[in-house]
Parts: C-alpha cells; sequence; structure tokens
C-alpha cells in the first residue's frame, strides 16, 4: 500500500496528498476543465433521476481509488458542506403542498426533491473539489489557471491568498494569546469593542505587511505579471484523458434528461 502524506506549508499544498498515480500526472487545466464539466453535468440532471446520481457517486468513488485518495482524507473535508446540508432539511418543512406523511412529519413533497437535489448535487460537487484540491498542488493549480487564460490579477490574488492567509492566522493566534495574557476572556457583549478593535488592528498589520511585500516585489523588477516557471506543454492526449470523466457525466445527464419527460 502506498504511503501518503501532506506536502507543503501554505493552505492548498496542505490539500494535496502527494501520491503517484495517472490523475496526479495530468495537467491542472484539463483536470479543472473536466471538474467544472463534471459539476455542470451534475446540476443540469433532474432531480428525480436518482439513478443517475448513483452513477456519478460510483464515477466519482472509482476516481478516488484510482487517484488513491482514502475515505479518512475525503469525509472529513465534506464537513465544508453543512450549511447546505441544513439549508436541504428545511426545504422539505417549508414547502408548499402538496404535503406527505414521512416518519409521522407532514412535509412537503416538492420540498423533499429540491432538499434531495440540493443535497445531492451538493455533496457530489464538493467531492469532486476536493478530489482536484488532493490531486494537484495548488502551484499548479495557479499555473493552469493562468494557461486557460484567467485575468492574472484574479490568479495573483489567489496565489497571495493562499501564500498569505496562514500568516495572518498566525497573527490571530498571537493577538488572541496576548489578550488571554492580560486576562482577556470573551464572555459576552461587553467583550465586542475589545474583539472589534483587536480585527481593525489586524487588518492594519495585515495591510502594512501587503504595503511591504509590494514593495519588495517592486525592488525585485515584478511588472505586475508573475513570471511562469513551469515550461509543461499539455498534450491532446493529456485532454483525451481528462474529458473522459465530463462526457461520461454529459451522457448520464442527456439520458437522465430523456427519461425524465
Amino acid at each position: 500500500m502506498p504511503t501518503t502524506h501532506h506536502h507543503g506549508h501554505d493552505v492548498g499544498e496542505r490539500l494535496y496528498v502527494h501520491v503517484h498515480t495517472p490523475v496526479h500526472a495530468l495537467p491542472a487545466e484539463v483536470k479543472t476543465v473536466a471538474m467544472v464539466a463534471f459539476v455542470f453535468a451534475v446540476i443540469a440532471t433532474p432531480n428525480n433521476q436518482f439513478w443517475a446520481f448513483g452513477a456519478y457517486a460510483a464515477i466519482l468513488v472509482a476516481l478516488a481509488a484510482i487517484s488513491r485518495i482514502p475515505a479518512r482524507t475525503i469525509v472529513p473535508r465534506m464537513l465544508v458542506e453543512v450549511p447546505f446540508v441544513l439549508f436541504a432539511i428545511l426545504m422539505p418543512v417549508l414547502g408548499p403542498a402538496p404535503k406527505v406523511e414521512v416518519l409521522g412529519l407532514s412535509l412537503s413533497s416538492a420540498g423533499l426533491l429540491a432538499g434531495w437535489g440540493i443535497l445531492i448535487k451538493g455533496t457530489l460537487g464538493v467531492v469532486c473539489s476536493i478530489l482536484l484540491a488532493a490531486t494537484t498542488p495548488a502551484r499548479d493549480l495557479l499555473l493552469g489557471l493562468e494557461r486557460l487564460r484567467v485575468p492574472q490579477l484574479i490568479v495573483q490574488i489567489a496565489g497571495f491568498m493562499l501564500r498569505y492567509v496562514h500568516v495572518v492566522g498566525d497573527e490571530m493566534h498571537r493577538m488572541s494569546l496576548a489578550r488571554q495574557a492580560r486576562g482577556f476572556q470573551a464572555t459576552g457583549v461587553r467583550s465586542w469593542p475589545v474583539l472589534a478593535q483587536s480585527g481593525g488592528t489586524l487588518f492594519i498589520r495585515s495591510y502594512e505587511r501587503g504595503e511591504r511585500v509590494h514593495l519588495a516585489m517592486l525592488s525585485r523588477g515584478y511588472t505586475g505579471r508573475m513570471p511562469e516557471l513551469s515550461s509543461h506543454v499539455t498534450t491532446g492526449r493529456d485532454w483525451a484523458t481528462g474529458l473522459m470523466l465530463p462526457a461520461v457525466a454529459a451522457a448520464i445527464a442527456i439520458c437522465a434528461w430523456l427519461a425524465s419527460r
């Protein structure tokens, strides 16, 4: 069994699982396009075609097996969709008539179907994005977006966010320790002014750090465009391999639409 470990220090690299598989070897831009196309196919599928969502789930399970990403890595990261789950649970309760009896509760039939659609489509989309992050280093994702002609400014903002968000988090932790060392405890409304002042201080420190980083970049010849450090050329075979996933998903979505008519 291969040994997996998390590689890197910034937020994006912590999500990456460092193993060698065909999925890991695909270029980032191919995997990004494949993921977006797959998610669109899932979204376009009618909610009442339950077999189609089972097929999508089977595809993702097979992809996780090929990528050698274990369930113990995927399941904890799925907690990000908890707000969507709560919203989906409320749909049958708040939905319109007609009502149906489920376990002694009067629930909206339309709300049940809508809640199911939100839950399953959100879950499939989240798992797909988890697999993308687990098989692609954050740096490669940014390079892939650049090759897909995403505006440079957006790519650079995303890159700096991934690089420095943990720095800001460390600063927040140090400020919290300093407050605790002075006997501060956030116990109620009276603590809000102190927390607001800390938030303002954190913003100022982050802004000043950004100014220093920008000046350092200018002094090293930065002209508004980051140099591309990779000379990798994406081949037609890469695209053919990567687009197999959305092609199968599109076929399932089309069959689902035909079956629902």
